[in-house]
């Protein structure tokens, strides 16, 4: 198994769904090993995936330039697969996602060994960057074009040689589902998973401190900057709103601008990164789950706050139509006045409050870890007894 991480301050939904799943894959006593890289290593011990096998790839090289680490990542990766000795007959490789250090390794192990079992992560197609929904625009174009171009080759190596694909929405599964080598059974919408049970253990406060919370990276695509302008509408007619963003990434210092630009400094409070009980503290202490992502596959963290009790804002996204059928008002796509109308609908209606909470933890009773771990070992485990394609 093999892992893209190269912060352990930051935990994507792919890392999150294997941590997860592994933990408790590992706790039924099947044995996991986990290919990754120093960070990767801390990330996943800090978040509690203990009890399986570990092969670093490379030491610490945070300091090293983002591209030239990947292409070692790469490298090293390709030339571990090429050196290792499988037990074939029970063996599953499972690539976390469509980085080339993730996927590549994962197909030369599976060229190399046929009757091993690949299941690919792919749990995002990434924007043509020339589309009028890409994120990655301006100073930004070019990444979006690499990333775009860097996929077609990974798409076509799973589609051709993959047992099984994972993704995050049922949208997505259509671009997979050749019914031939892929059928309907074979690509899966994972979605993600919640913990429902610590939740429960949290005291409610007696006042609520934040009337929204945002949770995710600061990255173009989940629409931080977006939510500044969003967050100066709500303050316009709530004068003492306040909102709680949970999160860390690259748009950082250009979020902190956006906050001076409009005098939001008392609105808005950046807790960096916070898991566990801190995290759910922070939920508990908020009234609405924004999630202002304008280029998505779906994504769980916003389920995590309607494990608490919270219903959500989000943009009407068409993979957001499935993923969140529940639970969450829909915004028309990009407009922002129009986001931050339904987040003061939510906290002045309490009827439709109520109704809309009552939908938020109904739909996160339905992503509990447990349940979710168990139907993915299954269909594991269904994919060695049926055997491989050919």
């Amino acid at each position: 198994m093999s892992n893209s991480q190269v912060r352990d301050d930051t935990l994507s939904g792919g890392d999150r769904i294997f941590i997860e799943c592994a933990k408790r894959w590992a706790e039924r006593g099947h044995n996991v090993q986990v290919i990754t890289c120093e960070e990767g290593y801390r990330m996943y011990k800090k978040h509690g995936l203990k009890t399986v096998d570990y092969i670093l790839l490379l030491p610490d090289l945070r300091r090293m330039n983002l591209y030239l680490l990947y292409i070692l990542r790469l490298i090293k990766g390709c030339v571990l697969a090429l050196r290792a000795s499988l037990n074939v007959g029970n063996t599953v490789i499972y690539s976390s996602s469509d980085f080339w250090p993730d996927s590549i390794p994962a197909w030369f192990l599976k060229m190399r060994f046929k009757k091993t079992r690949w299941i690919a992560g792919f749990y995002l197609f990434a924007p043509s960057p020339f589309s009028k929904e890409s994120p990655y625009k301006g100073k930004r174009l070019l990444r979006g074009l690499l990333y775009y171009l860097s996929q077609i080759p990974v798409y076509w190596l799973i589609k051709k040689y993959a047992d099984m694909v994972w993704v995050t929405n049922e949208l997505d599964r259509w671009r997979f589902i050749d019914n031939k080598r892929l059928t309907s059974d074979r690509v899966i919408a994972v979605r993600g998973g919640v913990d429902t049970k610590t939740p429960a253990l949290i005291p409610e406060p007696e006042k609520k401190g934040f009337d929204a919370v945002f949770i995710g990276r600061f990255h173009p695509q989940k629409g931080v900057l977006e939510l500044m302008d969003i967050w100066r509408y709500v303050c316009e007619r709530k004068k003492d709103a306040k909102l709680a963003m949970i999160g860390v990434g690259e748009l950082e210092g250009e979020v902190k601008a956006k906050i001076k630009k409009y005098g939001l400094e008392n609105s808005v409070v950046l807790f960096g990164f916070k898991d566990g009980i801190e995290k759910l503290k922070i939920f508990k202490d908020s009234k609405v789950v924004v999630h202002p992502a304008t280029y998505d596959s779906g994504g769980m963290a916003a389920c995590e706050a309607m494990a608490c009790g919270l219903p959500g804002v989000s943009f009407d996204l068409p993979a957001l139509r499935t993923y969140y059928p529940k639970g969450m008002l829909k915004t028309p796509c990009y407009d922002l006045k129009a986001f931050a109308e339904n987040i003061l609908r939510l906290l002045d209606n309490k009827e439709l409050y109520k109704r809309l909470q009552k939908e938020a933890l109904k739909l996160a009773q339905e992503w509990d870890w447990d349940k979710r771990a168990e139907e993915l070992l299954k269909m594991v485990t269904s994919l060695i007894k049926n055997g491989q394609y050919q």
